[in-house]
C-alpha cells in the first residue's frame, strides 16, 4: 500500500478472471463506450419532495452509492502501473452558473449514511458553489468519478471520448432530464467508461443496481 495515496486494493492477476481483457483493452485496442438507460426516478423525486432535499443530492447519492458497490466501477492503477481497487470513490459533480452559464466541478466525500453524505454534498455546494471556473473545489482525491447532468435534455443516446488518450478507468455518469411517463417519472443515464474496466455485463449490473437504488431510496 502507498502511504500517499488512499487505500485501495492490488488485483491478483494470477487470479482475475479480466486479466487478458483488461491488457487487450488497455494496450492493444484502447477503447472505451457510453451506454444510455432510461431510468424510473420517481421514488427519488418523491423522497426528495416530501423532505424538502435538493434531488441532485438524492441522485448522486443513489449514483455514488452504486458505483461503491461494484468493483469494477473503482478500478485504479497503482504507482507500478499494475490494476488496484479503491476502497471507496467519492464523487466529483457539476453545478450551473445561471448568470455566465458556465460550469464548475465540486467534489464531496462519499458516505454509505444518507443523512451524512447530504450533508457533504450540501456544505460543498454552499461554501464552492458560487466559485467559477472549471475546478471550483481545491484538493480533490485521486480516488473519485464523475457525475454531471445536462437537465435541459432528454436524451436518448450520449458519448464522449478523449482525442488521442486512453479512456478513463473511472466511470462518468451523466443525467438528463427528467419527463412525466404514464404517471412516473424517467430519467435518462449515460455510462461513460474503459473497456478494460468494465464490459457491457458490469455497465448492465451498473444501470440495475442504480434503478434498484432509486427504488428502494433511501436505505
Amino acid at each position: 500500500m502507498c502511504p500517499d495515496l488512499p487505500p485501495f486494493r492490488p488485483i491478483d492477476l494470477s487470479a482475475w478472471p479480466r486479466r487478458d481483457h483488461f491488457a487487450y483493452y488497455r494496450d492493444t485496442l484502447p477503447c472505451g463506450y457510453s451506454l444510455t438507460c432510461a431510468l424510473d426516478v420517481t421514488p427519488l423525486l418523491d423522497f426528495a419532495h416530501q423532505n424538502a432535499l435538493r434531488f441532485y443530492g438524492c441522485l448522486l447519492y443513489a449514483v455514488s452509492r452504486t458505483v461503491n458497490e461494484m468493483d469494477e466501477m473503482k478500478l485504479m492503477l497503482t504507482p507500478q502501473g499494475m490494476p488496484g481497487i479503491w476502497e471507496t470513490v467519492h464523487p466529483n459533480f457539476t453545478v450551473f452558473h445561471e448568470d455566465d452559464h458556465t460550469f464548475s466541478d465540486l467534489w464531496c466525500t462519499y458516505d454509505r449514511d444518507f443523512s451524512t453524505f447530504y450533508r457533504h454534498f450540501t456544505a460543498a455546494v454552499e461554501r464552492y458553489g458560487g466559485n467559477h471556473g472549471v475546478k471550483a473545489r481545491p484538493g480533490q482525491p485521486a480516488n473519485f468519478f464523475c457525475v454531471s447532468c445536462a437537465p435541459w435534455l432528454d436524451f436518448t443516446g450520449f458519448s464522449t471520448f478523449n482525442a488521442g488518450g486512453t479512456p478513463n478507468l473511472f466511470p462518468i455518469v451523466t443525467c438528463g432530464r427528467y419527463t412525466r411517463r404514464d404517471g412516473r417519472y424517467a430519467m435518462p443515464v449515460a455510462l461513460t467508461i474503459s473497456h478494460a474496466a468494465a464490459d457491457g455485463y458490469h455497465a448492465g449490473q451498473f444501470f440495475q443496481r442504480l434503478q434498484e437504488n432509486c427504488r428502494a431510496f433511501p436505505r
